[in-house]
């Protein structure tokens, strides 16, 4: 299946990521409903990005195609779940930040413990963790169901009415800039965490 909006521009991938909530995402017997997404562009454009300062074998697959999953490993114990947008060589990504877990619940709550329903895929790490995702899904094809992960458009877009923008969340630069996207009151959505910087001693 083709989602031609995801090739858009990447200057236009706040657009992009605020059109993802509602979609699902499944992997592995879960399915979760997107609430929660954060935007990112590419060298020169966004210093919060991997691909800032231009392509490296990690942040090879932001450059395209779109479609494609992204992932990255965190404080050495997360990992966090991406989708490739922009066109041909232009590196954009939406981090998928959180999420309600519709179909597969047992199995989420195998991988996550026993935790409250809202709090499943409540946050990037916990997301990946619900989908039982890894490594192995970077630079795989999320749309055509021939990788582990399946995204798929919902019945009725989420009303942009219904959407609220905010800084994002755990990064060093570029912090201030609302391109982290939310359907506004869903108990799912992470709580928000203002940066603050370190201080060296």
């Amino acid at each position: 299946m083709d989602h031609p909006w995801l090739r858009a521009p990447a200057a236009q991938v706040p657009e992009t990521a605020r059109t993802l909530l509602g979609w699902e995402i499944s992997a592995d017997a879960v399915r979760i409903r997107l609430t929660e997404v954060e935007a990112y562009a590419g060298t020169g454009e966004d210093p919060a990005s991997h691909a800032h300062r231009g392509p490296t074998p990690r942040t090879a697959v932001m450059f395209g195609p779109a479609g494609h999953a992204y992932t990255y490993f965190v404080f050495g114990m997360h990992w966090c779940l991406n989708i490739v947008c922009g066109g041909e060589g232009e590196a954009a990504a939406v981090l998928l930040r959180a999420g309600e877990v519709v179909e597969g619940v047992d199995v989420a709550r195998k991988r996550r413990g026993e935790v409250p329903d809202r709090d499943l895929a409540r946050g990037p790490a916990r997301l990946v963790v619900a989908l039982g995702v890894d490594a192995a899904a970077n630079g795989t094809n999320v749309l055509d169901g021939s990788g582990p992960l399946l995204l798929t458009p919902p019945s009725r877009p989420v009303d942009p009415a219904a959407v609220s923008a905010g800084p994002r969340v755990g990064v060093a630069a570029a912090h201030e800039v609302p391109w982290r996207f939310w359907i506004t009151g869903d108990p799912t959505v992470s709580p928000y965490r203002r940066h603050v910087p370190r201080v060296r001693r």
